[in-house]
């Protein structure tokens, strides 16, 4: 993968909304299972089980989401391929990122 592509400003800027985007998703996915599971808790262990899934979930979004231009198309074919992100959403990226992506994403459906 090519991790010296320049970013223009306008890409940029497609490039945070749709991170942004994805994020919310991905907190919002959380936020739903965490209520479904506080709402399921009976005993003090169960309760304990929801900081275990809490810490979990942080470790995983803190990975995923990674905001470093040479990073960035990895991150957006991993948000891709979790469902957090549409590749419509990076309309405005240049073809060559967009195909960086797609190669990334075929790569990995080979695994």
């Amino acid at each position: 993968m090519n991790f010296d592509l320049k970013w223009s400003s306008a890409e940029k800027k497609v490039a945070r909304r749709a991170f942004d985007a994805a994020l919310e998703v991905a907190i919002g996915r959380t936020m739903t299972e965490l209520k479904s599971k506080v709402s399921a808790v009976t005993t003090p262990a169960a309760m304990w089980e929801i900081e275990d899934y809490l810490q979990q979930q942080r470790r995983k979004i803190d990975q995923l989401f990674d905001y470093r231009y040479s990073q960035l198309l990895i991150v957006f074919a991993g948000l891709i391929r979790q469902g957090y992100l549409d590749e419509s959403q990076l309309s405005g990226l240049s073809e060559d990122k967009r195909e960086e992506i797609r190669r990334f994403l075929s790569w990995h459906a080979k695994e």
